[in-house]
Order: C-alpha cells, then sequence, then structure tokens
C-alpha cells in the first residue's frame, strides 16, 4: 500500500474540496495523508469571511468541511503563513504533492480618477471588515454620509448593497461583526446605488440574489422597467435566451414593478453605467457615470453622463490572487493548465485557478478535476519531514483541528445569549488564549 503526503494551502472551500476528493479516492492500494495550511487562526475561508451574514444557510456547508476535517490522517494547520512561517520549496521538497488553494483575496482597481480618496473603498476591504476577518477589524468605514454608490453587478456587490440598505436592526441575530453592527446601527445612509458598466441581461447576479431584495422589510427597490424590457427585447432578439438570463430578467422585472411603500431605505439599480472618476476634496463626494448603450451586441460608449453625490464608494469588479513567492501569475490568478502548474508537483484549484467566478459548489466539482490529474501524476511516495516539527523547531504556534473546536465552541457560546449563531472573535490572541 502507498500513502502519499499532499499539502493544501488555503482552508476555504476549494481546500476542503480537494481533501474531500482525495478521501474519495483511497483504495486498499493508495493512501493520503493531508496537511492542510492556513495563514488564519480560524479555517472555512469566505464561508465564514464572505458569504453575508444574512445567508446562514449558505454557511451551513461548513458541516462538510468539519466531517472532512475529522477524518484520520488529515490535519489542520491554521495560523501558518506561507512564505514566512514555512516556504512554498519547503513544501514541495517534503510532501508529495502541493494543492494552492488561496484564493483570491485582493481587489481589483477600477483605475480611474479619485479612487484612493476617502471613503473609496474595495469590497475586499468591506466585506471581511463586516465579516470580522482580524486583519480587517480596523478599517474605517464612514456610514455618516447619506448616499453610497455600489460599483459591480455581481452577487458581492449585491451582498455590499444589501448590507448598507437594510435596516440593521434585521443583522441583530446574524454573525455580523460586532465593531459593523455597531457601525451600521448609527449609519446615516438611506440611498444605495448599484451600478454596472453592462446590460441588464450581462449581470452576473443569481435569481435567488434577486429574489430576496422584495423580502427586504424596510427598503424600497427601484429598478428602471423600460430598461429591463429593452434587455429583454434585445435578448430575444438574438435568439433563444439562456434560463438564468431569462429568470434574472423576469425577477427584475417583477421588482420595478412592485409597489413602493415610501420607505425611507432605497436601493437604485443603474446598468449601462460606467464610473468615470470620483470628484471630492479629500474625500469622496461625487462619482461621474458615463452612460453605454448595447449596438450588435456589444456594449459601447456615448457621449453622455451624470453623476451621483454620495459620500462612501465601494467598488466590487472581480478579484486577484495574493502572489506567492514561487509562482507564476496571469490574469490576476496562478499560471496553470487544467490545475496544473507546469514543471512542478503543485496544483491549483478555486478561484486561484480560474479566477473569481462561480459559487461555493463550483469548487467541489473544480478540485475533484484537478486532484484526479494529481493522482495521475504520482510516482513513488517521499520520505519527508512532518510540518508539526518544522514548525515546532521555528517555535511557530500552529492551531489544530482540536484548538480550532475550542474556539468555535466559545464562539457559539458567546452568541447563545444575544439569539445569534456565534460572536465571531477577531483578535488573533484572544483566538491563541481559546484555543488553548
Amino acid at each position: 500500500m502507498s500513502t502519499f503526503r499532499i499539502a493544501i494551502v488555503g482552508a476555504g472551500p476549494a481546500g476542503y474540496f480537494a481533501a474531500q476528493a482525495l478521501q474519495n479516492s483511497q483504495t486498499d492500494q493508495l493512501t493520503f495523508s493531508i496537511d492542510m495550511i492556513e495563514k488564519l487562526p480560524t479555517p472555512w475561508g469566505l464561508v465564514r469571511s464572505g458569504v453575508a451574514p444574512d445567508h446562514p444557510k449558505i454557511k451551513t456547508v461548513s458541516k462538510v468541511f468539519e466531517k472532512i476535517a475529522t477524518t484520520e490522517s488529515f490535519k489542520l494547520f491554521c495560523n501558518v503563513e506561507l512564505g514566512k512561517d514555512i516556504t512554498l520549496e519547503e513544501l514541495e521538497t517534503n510532501y508529495d504533492a502541493v494543492v494552492i488553494a488561496s484564493g483570491s483575496s485582493r481587489g481589483r482597481k477600477l483605475g480611474i480618477p479619485g479612487e484612493d480618496l476617502r471613503g473609496s473603498f474595495s469590497a475586499a476591504e468591506f466585506v471581511p471588515w463586516y465579516n470580522a476577518h482580524p486583519d480587517f477589524v480596523d478599517v474605517d468605514i464612514d456610514l455618516s454620509c447619506d448616499t453610497a454608490v455600489v460599483i459591480g453587478a455581481g452577487n458581492v456587490a449585491m451582498d455590499v448593497a444589501r448590507m448598507l440598505a437594510l435596516e440593521p436592526s434585521e443583522l441583530d441575530p446574524t454573525d455580523t461583526a460586532e465593531h459593523a453592527l455597531e457601525r451600521l446601527h448609527s449609519s446615516s445612509i438611506r440611498k444605495v446605488h448599484i451600478c454596472g458598466r453592462r446590460g441588464p441581461e450581462h449581470a452576473a447576479f443569481t435569481s435567488p440574489e434577486l429574489r430576496e431584495l422584495p423580502k427586504l422589510e424596510h427598503t424600497d427597490v427601484h429598478i428602471d422597467q423600460h430598461q429591463i424590457q429593452a434587455a429583454k427585447d434585445r435578448a430575444e432578439a438574438e435568439g433563444e435566451v439562456p434560463k438564468d438570463v431569462k429568470s434574472n430578467l423576469d425577477t427584475m422585472l417583477a421588482i420595478s414593478d412592485a409597489e413602493k411603500k415610501n420607505h425611507a431605505r432605497s436601493m437604485y439599480f443603474h446598468f449601462l453605467s460606467t464610473p468615470l472618476e470620483i470628484r471630492g476634496n479629500s474625500k469622496v463626494e461625487e462619482v461621474i457615470f458615463g452612460i453605454n448603450e448595447v449596438k450588435d451586441g456589444k456594449v459601447v460608449p456615448t457621449s453622455e453622463t451624470f453623476s451621483i453625490k454620495c459620500g462612501l464608494v465601494v467598488s466590487a469588479i472581480g478579484y486577484e490572487a495574493e502572489e506567492i513567492a514561487g509562482l507564476k501569475y496571469e490574469g490576476g490568478r496562478v499560471l496553470n493548465i487544467d490545475g496544473r502548474v507546469t514543471g512542478k508537483h503543485i496544483y491549483v484549484v478555486g478561484w486561484a485557478k480560474r479566477g473569481p467566478s462561480g459559487v461555493i459548489g463550483t469548487n467541489k466539482s473544480d478540485s475533484s478535476d484537478v486532484v484526479k490529474l494529481l493522482i495521475e501524476d504520482l510516482k513513488a511516495p517521499k520520505n519527508g519531514a512532518d510540518l508539526g516539527d518544522i514548525l515546532s523547531k521555528r517555535g511557530v504556534v500552529h492551531i489544530s483541528q482540536a484548538n480550532w473546536e475550542l474556539i468555535n465552541q466559545a464562539e457559539v457560546a458567546a452568541g447563545e445569549p444575544h439569539g445569534k449563531p456565534r460572536v465571531k472573535f477577531t483578535d488573533r490572541k484572544r483566538m491563541l488564549g481559546f484555543a488553548g
């Protein structure tokens, strides 16, 4: 029987699904010993620090992760940073294969004047801020203005806009970060504008996200009915409309037609709108947009513009991978062919492989496909050094699965008196204390 040692870098969905695919591929002749490395003190990646707090059902996938993690021959090494505590070269030396599942955590830039003004943020800062990511606790989100602009037309943009537009009491029973909840309760924002460069038929929102909008109890949602109908006509003129596009457009039409209740809070959708400039004297005061049109199926600019006065801008136009020394990158992701990194026993899964696309479940099939290639490439097992021994000699304190379970229990216990699923800890020393 051959036992191969595999290192997985990143404890998010892609990493766990890669571990699951390895576990499911075991036979009487082939087994795997899996070490999962994560730089944060806590696992689960975007399920913990990316999924909106008012979407608790999506987070139940963590139960699958816990089942994978408590399987024999799986070890969790949280609080261990690649490039600082251990190098990629050392992992290559000591493991039969290395799987990079580190995701994409850096927000793409708009590349327009005024983007660096105070009050302009990327969703890559804003989302982890309200999700209690320990590295984003001190991001200074000023909510003292009455209007916010969210740039982007995907589910991340929708999450950001919804978090800003809903009545904060709706977040009280969630695991929203305590510091963010306090700031949201004192927020002056009453109008949130979502602006996308392309037409409604090209929006990357998913229908379930759109269908949730009419359920907001204290917020009116405004969508231009004529703009949606025009998009529907364009789509139908091109032939059979894809099922997901038709569902999106039908949902948007229903929202545009729904009765508005004159709530103090409102959300506005603007399609075919390209941000040209953010203006302000030392801080955000206004965003200038160019108006686009669709010609022969292509989005082209017109000479017309409009502006929105605001005090907060959050761009959600995609993510790029944080670069790891020893790997080549292209287009914000690790350079790879179907998940293989050429010339090395290194593989890449999830967003680090394909860019920020798909939903959590997409990572399951993606990781499974890459693991098949990994297994095809295996030769004779190496006799590498133990990661725990290496870290111990360097004085690196790692958080194991057992340690994480103590942190998890403490967070859940802290949330119970307040009717919350948990109160997330953000202080690393406090986490290490609870981890024993």
